[in-house]
């Protein structure tokens, strides 16, 4: 094999998508890992990591393109990190995803890779996202023309829209965008203007300064309305600026229905703010999944392909296998849509959640759509599962549906799932990784009967997989 160090150029050709949306090339057996590369490309590349087992490298040079290859949509595929793989054809895109979960249950879980059926494709693949966070950036990216002008046409110390992939400090200003909806890139360049007309800065995650910080954007795929978060440090004229913003963005977007102003002192770049002031409408918008409503505030979960999240659920729903004597423990329960949409097939379903707030959307959305057979419990499911009245107070499961974040349940969790011995438990996950190792341990008692890979983020590297058990 080639002696490989960092700085190594070489060329190489893509052999195929690595969890995470990478690139995977071979030298000799060892493997390599490119970012922003699909299948069949032959590119020259510079090796950025190297470790005992793989490489890392990031291309130089594309040499020759892949006979799959598609022309992409968007203007700033390639330099912005919102998408991966909008020059690869939709159908193979759900071929790489299906083949990125049995990956992992065989590599991670050493489980049989026979069980995971066909992914099911997003309804819609551009403009599916109900939800986006723009981030405000004291560096901005300059694009390769602009290196080489003396004089720019914008100013490098501002931008709004979304991080370089690999750049938590470098922001893309963004002139449109393919994923959520055209009213939200006409938003983000409202507030744009505005806020560089304001003269106060974008905050500075080197020395955490500055004072406009992020744009969350939300929008209803079926009843067309938005709301907008702007996410600011604290500052004497904030209330002021947002207010002078708020007469401007009704009249330039008619179905902007409700602005919230969030202020944040932390220094981590996280979307979410300390506190909340509504500047004008109801604090949320109103979403359908089927005939289910749900209301969702400016910090609420909710699934970020409405349409999808449809799909979703049903196969849930289906999985589940309820004839209406069940009692349901959905476990990680957010804001209540699993809940309340499996509430019709069940006797009754127990939503365990660890934020207040989400616990009263779910009981508000349960009253929306007029159901009484749903609980919502608040606590952290660590300390909840380990109670031995629960079963007493809630009745014990005939099935359990999981849902949790991308880091999997926590192995205490995992453990007390075992000791309560449910007969069937369907896990949603969003991270094959965590889905493989918790399915490892959860195999000791229980029989995988399938695994269904549903898309709801076309373009992206991310996969949503929903995994029936059941007891041996």
């Amino acid at each position: 094999m080639t002696a490989l160090k960092k700085g190594t150029e070489i060329e190489l050709v893509v052999e195929s998508l690595s969890f995470g949306g990478k690139g995977l090339a071979r030298i000799d057996g060892f493997v390599i890992f490119i970012d922003r590369t699909i299948p069949g490309q032959r590119v020259l590349v510079r090796v950025t990591r190297k470790k005992a087992s793989y490489a890392e490298a990031r291309v130089v040079e594309l040499l020759q393109d892949s006979p799959e290859a598609i022309a992409p949509r968007c203007m700033h595929f390639g330099t912005c990190g919102g998408c991966l793989w909008q020059n690869l054809p939709y159908h193979r895109q759900l071929e790489v995803k299906r083949n990125l979960v049995w990956e992992c249950l065989a590599h991670i879980g050493g489980l049989s890779n026979d069980t995971v059926l066909p992914t099911l494709p997003s309804p819609e693949i551009y403009f599916y996202r109900n939800k986006m966070e723009y981030s405000f950036g004291a560096r901005r990216w300059l694009l390769p023309e602009e290196l080489e002008l003396s004089h720019l046409e914008k100013p490098r110390d501002f931008a709004l829209g979304l991080h370089i992939r690999g750049f938590y400090d470098r922001v893309l200003d963004i002139e449109e965008c393919h994923l959520q909806s055209p009213s939200s890139v006409s938003i983000l360049k409202q507030v744009r203007q505005f806020a560089l007309a304001s003269e106060l800065p974008p905050y500075n995650t080197h020395d955490h300064t500055g004072f406009w910080r992020f744009l969350v954007i939300r929008d209803s795929k079926h009843t067309g309305q938005i709301l907008v978060e702007l996410i600011t440090a604290p500052h004497r004229s904030s209330s002021k600026v947002v207010r002078q913003l708020s007469t401007l963005l009704p009249a330039a977007i008619p179905d902007l229905s409700t602005l919230v102003h969030g202020i944040s002192e932390k220094k981590a770049q996280i979307a979410t703010a300390d506190t909340h002031k509504v500047v004008f409408g109801p604090e949320y918008i109103e979403e359908y999944l089927g005939d289910f409503r749900f209301r969702i505030s400016s910090g609420a979960f909710f699934q970020t392909n409405s349409k999808a999240a449809r799909i979703l659920l049903d196969q849930v729903t289906e999985d589940c296998g309820l004839t209406g004597s069940e009692v349901v423990w959905d476990l990680y329960s957010g804001t209540g849509t699993m809940a309340i949409g499996l509430a019709r097939a069940a006797r009754k379903v127990i939503g365990f959640e660890l934020l207040q707030a989400a616990v009263s959307d779910s009981r508000t959305n349960a009253g929306l759509n007029g159901v009484e057979n749903c609980e919502f419990v608040l606590g952290d499911l660590k300390d909840l599962l380990g109670n031995s009245s629960l079963a007493n107070n809630y009745g014990s499961p005939q099935v359990v549906v999981t849902d949790p974040p991308r880091a999997g349940m926590h192995p205490s969790v995992v453990n007390q799932l075992l000791a309560l011995e449910p007969p069937r438990i369907v896990y949603v996950s969003c991270n094959p990784a965590t889905l493989a190792r918790d399915l490892k341990v959860l195999v000791e008692k229980y029989r995988l009967l399938r695994v269904q890979p549903v898309d709801l983020f076309p373009h992206t590297a991310h996969i949503e997989a929903v995994t029936v058990l059941e007891k041996r």
